[in-house]
């Protein structure tokens, strides 16, 4: 029999069920089936009905769904019992053992999240805004009330990359992890690569195709990726942060003449989350950057996801495959119901249980960088940039002028800096953009090694 113990008792972890074998004398009972109320029937949702009713699994029977116009919601193939409302509030006050929340954003989603475990029923999200934000509030509550709250989906989709990090790699002692971590941006900046167009350009054809929404902001701008960051530096580097503390820059100032120029340095560009722990300062940032083209990150194309995470002992870990849409979110929802049933794992729930090491959050890497001037061209330029430079303590690496094709009052030119810090390149960079030569204010990439 699958019991979920008290997580206040002493008699073994607060988040992993026990197992009772039974008498030696008589047959062991029936193991519990888990009733499963969802809210959302999108395209998650509808994948993990699908997987719930295709699958047949004999411990997990979803009961109830909520969802706006669920008349127009509903399908045909799932179990004619199966019971639809539009009130959130009919899944949280039902017999459902699990809720399942999948319709994203802060609120009301937070307060459902809370009503459900306040009731006794443990919570499986994929909402990273949501884990982001009140992760600890709400795994503290989930343990007070001795229910789960999972969210394996809620970073990188169908990767198991929590899981990974937080049992895969217990052993070892996690002090940096980056990737790719929105599908969209990934799609968005492969298709200016390899189509040679606009930023625009590629944005409307990934709306078309249904990869960016109509609102593209939170991708784009770099917030979606940001709550992932925040949710990886909390379980792999125990170090507890709000998303707005970090750092995160637009993809929209990558245009097809900065994958030229990449390319002549061997390099591409992809939109990077990195979060390093230095003794008491946790490093992070989101921002577009150039990879080498020997990088494991620079062959992630189209809507994929990769993270890597380095040990102090294990070195460099790699995590990659789909990150986002309805099935591979879907197989992480349902692992993770199983997880609650079963009783196996507790990794969603390190949250509340990895020491937290209090550590201030800076954005101040020390990097080399790509810096793309679009100037109306004059004798002396580079002259009056090496300058400034120098003033800053900044030394140049490389100019690139290699871009044909462009009238000299709309020149493209790329010089290339040595490793510096971004706080001086960032006082360095707002002197240069106050120059009269400059059609632009200059794009500035971080050059990852």
């Amino acid at each position: 029999m699958q019991e979920i113990p008290d997580p206040r008792s002493a008699a073994g972890s607060p988040f992993v069920a026990s197992h009772n074998p039974g008498s030696a004398t008589g047959p062991e009972p029936a193991a519990k089936v888990f009733k499963v109320g969802m809210i959302g029937f999108g395209t998650v949702g509808r994948s993990v009905a699908k997987i719930l009713s295709e699958r047949q699994l004999t411990s997990l029977r979803l009961t109830a769904i909520c969802n706006r116009n669920r008349e127009r919601r509903k399908v045909s193939w799932l179990a004619p019992e199966v019971r639809w409302t539009d009130n959130a509030g009919d899944i949280v006050n039902s017999d459902a053992d699990i809720v399942v929340e999948l319709v994203g954003g802060l609120e009301p989603a937070e307060q459902w999240v809370r009503n459900a475990l306040e009731s006794g029923k443990s919570v499986v999200t994929a909402n990273k805004q949501l884990i982001a934000h009140f992760g600890n509030e709400l795994l503290d509550l989930a343990r007070a009330q001795g229910q789960h709250l999972y969210f394996g989906a809620s970073v990188a989709g169908g990767i198991p990359v929590l899981s990974g990090l937080q049992e895969g790699l217990a052993g070892d002692h996690l002090t940096k992890v980056r990737g790719i971590m929105n599908g969209t941006c990934n799609y968005i900046l492969s298709k200016v690569e390899s189509e040679g167009i606009s930023f625009e350009t590629a944005l409307k054809g990934a709306q078309e195709a249904g990869f960016a929404e109509a609102d593209p902001t939170d991708d784009v701008e770099g917030y979606d990726a940001r709550a992932k960051l925040t949710v990886l530096a909390r379980v792999g580097l125990a170090t507890a942060t709000k998303p707005e503390a970090i750092q995160c820059r637009s993809i929209r100032v990558v245009d097809a003449v900065d994958f030229l120029y990449a390319h002549q340095l061997n390099y591409t560009i992809r939109q990077i989350s990195r979060a390093e722990v230095r003794g008491k300062t946790l490093y992070a940032s989101v921002t577009p950057a150039l990879v080498p083209l020997d990088s494991p990150l620079a062959r992630v194309s189209g809507g994929q996801n990769m993270v890597m995470a380095t040990g102090e002992y294990g070195g460099e870990t790699v995590f990659s495959g789909h990150g986002a849409g309805g099935n591979p979110t879907a197989v992480a929802v349902v692992s993770d119901l199983l997880a609650i049933v079963s009783g196996n794992r507790n990794v969603a729930n390190a949250y509340a249980q990895v020491p937290v090491i209090g550590r201030k959050v800076s954005a101040d890497f020390s990097d080399m960088h790509y810096v793309r001037f679009t100037v109306n061209d004059r004798p002396g330029i580079i002259a009056e940039l090496a300058t400034i430079f120098g003033k800053h303590a900044i030394n140049i690496d490389s100019v690139q002028q290699n871009a044909p094709g462009y009238p000299k009052n709309r020149l493209p030119f790329v010089i290339t800096l040595e490793a510096c810090s971004a706080t001086a390149l960032g006082k360095a960079i707002d002197e240069i953009a106050a120059a009269d030569y400059n059609v632009e204010r200059p794009v500035v990439l971080p050059m990852l090694r």
